[in-house]
């Protein structure tokens, strides 16, 4: 059963039809089976962990008007002030257009980057950024060329900040191996054409396409380290039944691979689109911190994506921020 990008959906999965997709059962059980453990050996010792909150931004529109021809530029002003009622919104789209196209990219809509930074290490964070490099369907991709001196410019930001940087694999390449390694490789080149150095490298698939046992062998044979992928477009919560890291195994050749997933606890967009969750208001900010208190609970890990394209009003700013600190 698949949904029409090829997706298992949340409909069909054994954690939705019997209602414990916001818990995280594989943590219940492990904490029922420690119980019994220390009520045997009451000396045991357990291998001490900390809550954490991993931060990690997909850029499926790293700009939203470079390369935008004037044209282009008219319609979208337009809508603005025919569909969205919003000649403000109108006016500071022509004049970012203009500033980017004169060379001042960081006036760009999507350009949040140094204020996604700025909040992570205010709270102690550290944020990661994944990339597309390649296009494999012009109707999910977006052609951007992470070799632009503009993104070659933000890639050394990020890394001087001391933040991370992760592959965001192209609509395609989700049964496709080479096209995985490829695309990965890529991105591995450019960095080093920037001095950039890593040791570990991670990512996420684009529109959260993933096939059991194919997938994760194209991803470790690449050399990545981690996929962080599951999670359910249609809503958020605990898809894989854990809030803790926890390496892969190959179903078809029955052995373990290096590879780690970390499970996506919260996509922003689940929560906040209409035809998604379509939480408002206060109702996001609570139901996603009950997902990261859950989390915390069992020390484990509150996985949070935020789109950099998605932060483009104050009260969204706002309300992440107070997830982050809270």
């Amino acid at each position: 059963e698949r949904d029409p990008y090829g997706r298992f959906p949340m409909e069909a999965s054994l954690a939705f039809r019997e209602g414990f997709l916001l818990r995280p059962i594989i943590n219940e059980y492990l904490e029922i089976f420690w119980h019994q453990l220390v009520s045997l050996w009451p000396g045991l010792q357990r291998k001490p962990r900390q809550f954490k909150t991993v931060l990690s931004h997909d850029v499926d529109y790293p700009f939203s008007q470079l390369g935008i021809d004037f044209s282009r530029l008219l319609l979208s002003c337009g809508a603005d002030i025919l569909k969205r009622r919003s000649p403000e919104s109108a006016l500071k789209r022509f004049n970012a257009w203009q500033a980017v196209n004169k060379g001042d990219y960081r006036q760009d809509f999507y350009y949040t980057f140094d204020r996604l930074m700025d909040i992570s290490e205010k709270n102690n964070l550290k944020s990661t950024f994944y990339f597309m490099t390649a296009c494999t369907d012009p109707d999910y991709d977006q052609p951007y060329d992470i070799s632009h001196p503009y993104l070659r410019r933000l890639l050394r930001d990020i890394a001087d900040r001391g933040h991370e940087i992760g592959l965001h694999p192209s609509f395609g390449t989700y049964q496709d191996a080479r096209q995985t390694k490829a695309e990965f490789h890529h991105l591995l080149k450019v960095c080093a054409g920037e001095g950039i150095r890593q040791d570990i490298w991670g990512g996420r698939q684009h529109f959260l396409r993933w096939q059991a046992a194919t997938t994760w062998r194209n991803w470790s044979e690449a050399g990545l380290d981690y996929d962080s992928t599951l999670t359910f477009p249609e809503h958020a919560g605990f898809r894989c039944g854990t809030c803790f890291d926890y390496p892969v195994y190959d179903l078809k050749q029955r052995r373990g691979m290096s590879l780690m997933e970390r499970p996506l606890i919260v996509m922003e967009e689940s929560v906040i689109r209409q035809d998604l969750m379509g939480l408002k208001g206060s109702d996001i900010f609570d139901f996603i911190n009950c997902l990261k208190q859950t989390c915390r609970k069992y020390n484990g890990d509150f996985t949070l994506l935020w789109h950099n394209s998605t932060l483009v009003g104050e009260e969204l700013w706002q309300l992440y921020e107070n997830l982050l600190s809270v």
